[in-house]
């Protein structure tokens, strides 16, 4: 399971206990990695997940330079407060999880681990439980000290970062602003170069409204809040271009970019889960620390039948590790 170079563990949190985050971690224990990977759990869950599935997977506890073997995954218990029931989540068990969220984030900054991973956590029982959580990026991004988080979907070539994430869509005009974006594009061009090892990134901006607002007549901010968000991040030689229609931005038309910036949640990740859903990884830039994530969520109605695909969670562990490379 490990090639037994010098990299520190990646850690992977596995999520809510009532998705499909735990049946994904255990697919983890048979494939092959560049460096150990330790999941926060419980560990007991783990186990019996394993074994109300059929699969043939030895939990063992985490001990700091020991080298699992195929079929085995490495836990630091995180014990629940109620018993995890496939399909239904308990808020009894929110602020645990989160706890393990935490100490993975601390392990990154501590230099125990090198990457983070994280499983879906389901942020409507977190909020019921009382505790507001608008979802990993945010969370993580306090954590950190980070001001300026960034949202990034990474589908093979395809790189599309969000200048909103989880907003109503009623609010995101109000939330848009020129400074705003200047910031999202600075992120995302020095994450590009320092995480992705891209020289010159070349990133094209999408427009707010159709048409890119159609001259001022499908509505006013393209021209007034991107365009002058574009033309600060050119003047500081930076190869960004647009805005472009969001329906010809991802097109061959709209020519080579690294990387396109998305002006909220549903404009971007339609389009890149549309080309590599169970694949896709999610990115998290402008943090301290290495963080990538599966592109779904907890899938509560397939949770503990066995049927749920691990490759969005292993293209996320594959990408961290490269990340952390180079």
């Amino acid at each position: 399971m490990s090639s037994g170079n010098s990299m520190k563990p990646l850690v992977v949190t596995a999520g809510e206990p009532a998705g499909i985050g735990p049946e994904l971690c255990l697919a983890l224990a048979n494939t092959p990695w560049s460096a150990q990977l330790v999941v926060i759990a419980d560990a007991n869950m783990l186990a019996q997940r394993a074994a109300d599935l059929g699969k043939p997977v030895r939990i063992v506890v985490h001990e700091p330079g020991s080298s699992p073997q195929a079929g085995e995954l490495t836990v630091i218990h995180q014990p629940l407060v109620n018993k995890a029931q496939s399909g239904q989540p308990d808020t009894a068990n929110a602020q645990i999880l989160l706890d393990g969220l935490v100490r993975a984030v601390d392990g990154c900054t501590s230099g125990e681990f090198s990457a983070l991973v994280t499983a879906p956590l389901q942020k409507s029982i977190i909020n019921d439980a009382g505790i507001r959580f608008t979802g990993h990026t945010e969370f993580i991004a306090a954590l950190t000290d980070s001001p300026a988080p960034v949202m990034l979907l990474v589908a093979d070539e395809l790189r599309v970062a969000l200048a909103s994430t989880h907003l109503p869509l009623r609010e995101v005009p109000d939330y848009l602003t020129t400074s705003g974006i200047v910031q999202v594009l600075e992120v995302l061009h020095a994450d590009l170069k320092s995480r992705f090892g891209i020289a010159e990134p070349e990133i094209i901006v999408c427009g707010l409204n159709p048409h890119a607002g159609e001259g001022g007549h499908l509505g006013t901010e393209d021209h007034e809040v991107i365009v002058p968000a574009i033309a600060a991040c050119t003047g500081n030689g930076m190869k960004v271009r647009g805005p472009l229609p969001a329906d010809t931005a991802f097109t061959p038309a709209a020519g080579h970019a690294d990387a396109v910036l998305a002006m909220y949640h549903d404009q971007g990740l339609p389009v890149i889960k549309y080309a590599g859903f169970g694949k896709a990884v999610n990115v998290t830039l402008g943090l301290p620390i290495i963080r990538t994530s599966v592109d779904h969520g907890t899938a509560l109605d397939i949770a503990g039948k066995g049927t749920a695909d691990p490759g969005s969670l292993i293209a996320a562990v594959k990408l961290a590790a490269e990340l952390v490379d180079q």
